[in-house]
């Protein structure tokens, strides 16, 4: 085995490091964007009216249906042929990934929301609350405690997913490792450390989800 971690990993930690803040910009910003481009559509779900129920139907289809880095290449590449404009790199990656989120987010909300008992909608409406109000107060908070986990998931699975942003030259942890190993000649090493590193990442967010969640069911 011709591994050399001294040579070809060593001197290159802090170099890859930076990434990470990198990787977690890109995920935090898409998932805030994500996760509110997913309530409207949620919502245009559950609506009385059909050409919002289209729309958020269609646009679900369309970004469950086709590959992430597809969709990536497309802002990236496509969009400035169409538009004239240059699209930055990072800009393109949260984009991409907050447009494909909110459309996995969305179903899982919409669920969420369609499993309140409907008892609590109509004794509401009963009481004279306005629909605003009772889907922010009462339908909504509870829906949140509900899907909590398959948030969770979704941003685990989004934090992972965001390598692939090194297609486009961003610098996260996934292209730094590829420009450490395309220095030495040494793939693996770079790889190996970066590759423990979302797996850190990713079990810290699990045991977050999970206080988060122990936190929610205590306060019920």
């Amino acid at each position: 085995m011709n591994l050399n971690f001294t040579q070809n990993l060593v001197p290159f930690i802090p170099y890859i490091v930076q990434g990470i803040w990198v990787t977690l910009s890109i995920v935090a910003l898409a998932a805030i964007v994500g996760f509110i481009l997913a309530i409207v559509l949620a919502l245009f779900k559950i609506s009385h009216i059909k050409a919002l129920n289209w729309f958020a139907d269609a646009y679900t289809s369309l970004f469950r249906g086709t590959p992430l880095i597809l969709q990536l290449l497309i802002i990236y590449f496509g969009l400035p042929q169409v538009t004239g404009f240059e699209i930055p790199a990072f800009a393109a990656a949260v984009a991409a990934f907050a447009l494909n989120s909110g459309a996995y987010i969305s179903e899982v909300i919409r669920a969420g929301i369609l499993a309140v008992d409907k008892g609590q909608k109509e004794a509401a409406m009963a009481l004279g609350v306005p629909y605003k109000k009772m889907m922010w107060d009462i339908v909504m908070p509870q829906a949140f405690k509900n899907i909590l986990p398959a948030l969770m998931n979704e941003f685990i699975t989004l934090t992972k997913e965001s390598a692939i942003v090194s297609v486009i030259g961003t610098g996260d942890l996934m292209r730094r490792s590829q420009i450490v190993g395309g220095q030495t000649y040494a793939f693996f090493e770079p790889m190996l450390f970066v590759g423990l590193i979302y797996y850190l990442l990713v079990l810290i967010l699990t045991m977050v989800g999970k206080l988060v969640e122990r936190r929610m069911r205590q306060s019920d």
